[in-house]
């Protein structure tokens, strides 16, 4: 692939426009801001420095880079092995919930719009129905094989590649028999890897995600305007980059998670009379 499809791709892939669930999601910012333990835009920000440095990095992105060369490998079980890990060490049931129903829809997304994934006899993609991200839509946020570049694809959209053959379709077809759970890091790693993307720019595409779809949780709810936000992304940059240099290509016996108050404030959610976000 061309430094310029995997650019775009990694872009569609964080983009909060991919309809996958994600901006339901707070992984606790609501609750935090319900018990005002966050007042500040600086707080917020220090809070998902904390986030990126004890789950996003240690947890999701070890998942991610494991799934990732397990995909490159043709090694399911590999790739079974990361999900199962990931999901033992998210405590939260709503983190979980929210995980996984993200993973599970790209990948219905990519069946819907790309290709079935789990027909791995399949051929192309989807011709554009007007849905978003469509191989050879009307502008739904495709990818349309970079101008013709041989290297991407003969003009085909990285993910479309991804959503119709190898690991992708058997790690669909897992989830659809509940062998396993579908945890979006996971998912992510597998498309991003059968797509052309290293594991690096992968967990980059995921850390990146993350922290832009919970400042835009935050900013939601009211506590927060553009500027601020746009400031604490920025501020967070060198975060994102150093988890994802860090853990990309970690083991996966090196998973771990470590962020309790978060934790807590997402089981407290749970139970919380106002909610707005599913987690």
């Amino acid at each position: 692939m061309t430094s310029s499809a995997a650019l775009l791709t990694a872009m569609r892939l964080s983009d909060s426009m991919l309809p996958v669930g994600t901006y339901t999601a707070s992984y606790g910012v609501e609750q935090y801001l319900n018990e005002d333990e966050i007042e500040t835009a600086d707080e917020l920000g220090e809070l998902l420095g904390g986030y990126l440095r004890g789950v996003i990095g240690p947890a999701e992105t070890v998942a991610l880079g494991h799934a990732h060369r397990s995909a490159a490998a043709g090694d399911l079980d590999g790739v079974l092995a990361a999900d199962e890990r990931l999901g033992a060490a998210t405590l939260p049931a709503e983190f979980r919930d929210s995980s996984t129903k993200a993973g599970r829809k790209l990948l219905e997304l990519l069946a819907e719009t790309d290709g079935d994934p789990v027909d791995d006899g399949g051929g192309g993609a989807a011709a554009g129905d007007g849905g978003g991200g469509a191989a050879t839509g009307d502008g739904g946020g495709a990818v349309d094989g970079v101008n013709g570049d041989p290297a991407a694809g003969d003009g085909a959209d990285p993910l479309a590649r991804a959503a119709v053959d190898g690991t992708v379709a058997e790690f669909a077809a897992a989830c659809e028999a509940g062998r396993a759970d579908g945890h979006y890091p996971v998912v992510l790693g597998v498309v991003c890897q059968r797509a052309g993307l290293s594991s690096r720019e992968a967990a980059l595409a995921n850390a990146y995600g993350s922290v832009s779809g919970l400042l835009a949780a935050a900013q939601r709810l009211g506590r927060f305007g553009h500027t601020a936000i746009q400031s604490q992304l920025s501020a967070l940059f060198p975060v994102i980059e150093s988890v994802s240099d860090r853990y990309h290509d970690a083991e996966l016996d090196a998973m771990c998670s470590f962020a309790p108050l978060a934790d807590v404030m997402g089981m407290s959610h749970e139970r919380a009379d106002r909610r707005l976000f599913m987690s």
